[in-house]
């Protein structure tokens, strides 16, 4: 007989949400079980899906998140230096990818306007 995954609660089959994101995908996922692979592992009695539960209650999205300063996010508990600073990091490489993709729309546009009749 197979062994079945590690449910960790009801709603999951697996011990953690990496094993849910190997399995079937990354838009598959909540936004807090995305928030927690970036955080885990938790802390002693709590783990990281109960973090980012609490930091998406408080700051409403990850929008809302990431225009908060570091000092905010390391006011939340579970959360030290080297999670923050993942946090920022994971941020930043949203932003950009974002800024390239709006240039490559401008880009895309441009041409489009010079090939009209």
């Amino acid at each position: 007989m197979e062994a079945q995954p590690k449910m960790e609660s009801s709603s999951a089959r697996w011990h953690h949400p990496g094993g849910k994101l190997r399995e079937i995908g990354a838009h598959s996922l909540t936004d807090r079980e995305l928030l927690a692979i970036l955080i885990s592992p938790g802390i002693k009695g709590r783990p990281a899906e109960d973090t980012a539960e609490d930091i998406l209650r408080r700051f409403g999205s990850f929008k809302g998140m990431a225009n908060q300063p570091l000092e905010k996010l390391l006011q939340i508990r579970g959360l030290g230096d080297v999670k923050v600073i993942k946090l920022a990091a994971t941020f930043e490489i949203a932003r950009r990818i974002v800024a390239q993709v709006l240039r490559d729309h401008e880009e895309k546009q441009d041409q489009q306007r010079g090939q009209a009749p």
